[in-house]
């Protein structure tokens, strides 16, 4: 009996043995299977998200460099991917204000933290593709797009009945049509514009003073008609505003092609180098200069170039009442201990200059606020930094100089900037990046002739700008370009400043401060490479610029062959592949290692295929 006893048990204790074995094997199966199964959810498990989340894509795992070095183990992808909720038409994922509720953030309303970028965490994102509004048609072609776009492309039309004493925008039957005005200059801004010239008694009452000022920053700017009516002058401004109670205009500003971005003086600083702008603008920015010591006056006197402008319109500058009194009295006492001066002041705008130099700082009693920034303090550091509270001091060559030592445009596109030797670039490997990117821009554009006409590009974005080659090179082209410098070349965004263009500063593992459906071109160089680097998702980032491209616009993606391959395989999921050219070009200088160029065009979506 006891054999027999011991027999059964050996025979349970093997049993258990093989059950726990089973168990073990289903759990790594299970373990390696979500590894490196593709990380895009199905279309009802994008469906069966309804709480708000971002419809973007979930950062990939670790294993990317893998998916691009050995394609055959990983040549599962999707045929299709979700389309997101017609809700998520104008989702900018960075700026959506239902993440901070859903997160339970408690941003400083005050100092407008709310604006400010909160990018959702992994586990809050879900992969899709954002819809056009209903109706939504080609967007109108440059430059009749100044004055007009499709109502049904921005289905909104309160700010045309809220501003409808100002002359921000008129519905027009299934237009909405843009007559120049703005809070300020009701009787348009070109009449606007001459008058700051005339105040600064510039010759004729032209703003741009033979060449001089040429980049302008405008705060609070509206629907950016401002910026619209300095580019004949060839004046480009940066038109900045937040996504607000307004919360559609700079949708409305890139809708009409004028450049343009979101953004906000809140804590922490622009995305902009030092010494960026010649001149800054607010006309009734609604902006708190006096908050927090100046610090956001101190933000703008980082980004003016010496002996920049600062043009304020509001009722501080003009208006009697008690309160507009007291303002003034205190932003002037300030500006004055910032070494600033009143250039001019008629009517209700007043404008003030910047020093040339250092000497005034120099002669400042000791003690006195604000005081210098440190000299570690690096003035052209820009992603997620905080303001400083101090003053930015000029460098022993501008002090010496007494100016940016830039040439007049459109001379300075194509000069060596003196910033150029703080990257260690010489002017001669300048000159070499030039002459290469007007080569592969000519390049670029055999591809693509068969498909494009004189005016199918407008808002151009350049997601690795480098030295602004590329951008520079459209120069004869009726385009404005958005040079992004990743976070990594950051300290060359400076230079795109100086040759007188203009960009912004970007990490392209998260989501862009833009509307959907934004610009006409992407170009990505060696831009999935560097992301690489970073384990950052490529998938992701193909749902971003699909996100940022307006229907029938193109990707130009210069990489490695290994990256260009993988792409390929997302093609027809994205609805990229209607027309595709792809080249091996010729190597130069600016090469890394092989390269191939991919040229995709992104689909005109059926409404059928948007209500699936």
């Amino acid at each position: 009996m006891k054999q027999k006893s011991e027999t059964v048990t050996s025979a349970k204790m093997l049993k258990y043995v093989l059950v726990g074995l089973i168990l073990f094997l289903g759990l790594i199966c299970l373990y390696y299977g979500s590894s490196i199964a593709p990380g895009l959810p199905r279309a009802d498990d994008a469906a069966a998200v309804d709480d708000g989340t971002d419809p973007v894509i979930r950062p990939k795992m670790d294993y990317f460099d893998e998916m691009f070095e050995d394609q055959e183990q990983n040549s599962v992808v999707p045929k299709s991917i979700p389309i997101c909720d017609i809700r998520y038409s104008e989702l900018i994922p960075c700026l959506d204000r239902n993440l901070l509720y859903q997160l339970k953030l408690k941003p400083n309303w005050t100092l407008m933290e709310h604006y400010e970028r909160h990018c959702p965490p992994p586990q809050r994102r879900f992969n899709c593709l954002i819809p056009p509004p209903t109706g939504y048609k080609i967007p109108v072609r440059w430059p009749a797009s100044r004055d007009e776009v499709w109502k049904a492309n921005i289905p909104h039309t309160h700010l045309a009945l809220e501003k409808s004493d100002q002359n921000w925008m008129v519905v027009s039957g299934d237009k909405i049509k843009f007559p120049g005005g703005g809070t300020h200059f009701h009787d348009g801004a070109d009449k606007y514009i001459s008058a700051i010239a005339g105040m600064l008694k510039l010759p004729g009452d032209k703003l741009d003073n033979g060449g001089s000022i040429r980049s302008v920053l405008d705060v609070g700017c509206g629907v950016a008609s401002f910026g619209a009516y300095l580019l004949p002058l060839n004046i480009l401004a940066m038109s900045l505003a937040p996504n607000d109670v307004h919360e559609n205009q700079i949708q409305f500003a890139l809708e009409r092609g004028i450049p343009s971005t979101l953004g906000v003086l809140g804590t922490k600083r622009l995305p902009f180098p030092s010494r960026s702008f010649e001149l800054a603008h607010c006309s009734r920015c609604r902006i708190d200069w006096l908050q927090r010591g100046g610090i956001l006056l101190l933000e703008l006197d980082r980004l003016l170039r010496p002996g920049g402008y600062f043009v304020y319109s509001s009722p501080e500058a003009y208006a009697h009442d008690a309160e507009n009194r007291r303002i003034w009295n205190a932003m002037y006492d300030l500006l004055r201990r910032m070494c600033w001066r009143v250039v001019s002041r008629r009517d209700q705008t007043v404008i003030w200059a910047k020093p040339l130099s250092n000497s005034c700082y120099m002669k400042r009693n000791p003690g006195t606020h604000p005081p210098l920034c440190r000299l570690d303090d690096d003035p052209d550091a820009s992603w997620n930094v905080l303001m400083r509270p101090c003053i930015t001091p000029y460098s022993a060559k501008m002090h010496r100089e007494k100016g940016s030592g830039l040439e007049p445009w459109p001379k300075r596109l194509t000069a060596a900037p003196p910033r150029l030797e703080e990257i260690d670039v010489s002017p001669d490997e300048f000159q070499v990046d030039t002459s290469i990117w007007q080569y592969r821009v000519t390049e670029y554009w055999k591809q693509m002739r068969s498909m494009i006409q004189r005016n199918s590009f407008r808002n151009i974005m350049d997601m690795n700008s480098n030295l602004g080659g590329f951008a520079a090179a459209l120069k004869d082209k009726d385009v404005w370009v958005m040079n992004v410098a990743p976070v990594n070349a950051s300290s060359r965004l400076k230079i795109i400043y100086d040759r007188g263009l203009i960009g912004t500063v970007h990490d392209w593992c998260e989501s862009f401060s833009t509307y959907p459906r934004t610009y006409d071109l992407l170009h990505a160089w060696t831009v999935f490479s560097e992301i690489e680097g970073r384990g950052c998702s490529a998938e992701d980032l193909l749902i971003e610029m699909d996100r940022m491209l307006r229907p029938e616009g193109f990707v130009i993606i210069r990489d490695k062959p290994s990256v260009i391959n993988h792409v390929k395989k997302f093609l027809t999921a994205l609805r990229w592949d209607g027309w595709l050219s792809e080249v091996e070009p010729r190597v130069d200088a600016l090469s890394f290692s092989e390269e191939r160029v991919l040229i995709a065009r992104k689909e005109m979506w059926e409404e059928a295929a948007i209500k699936m």
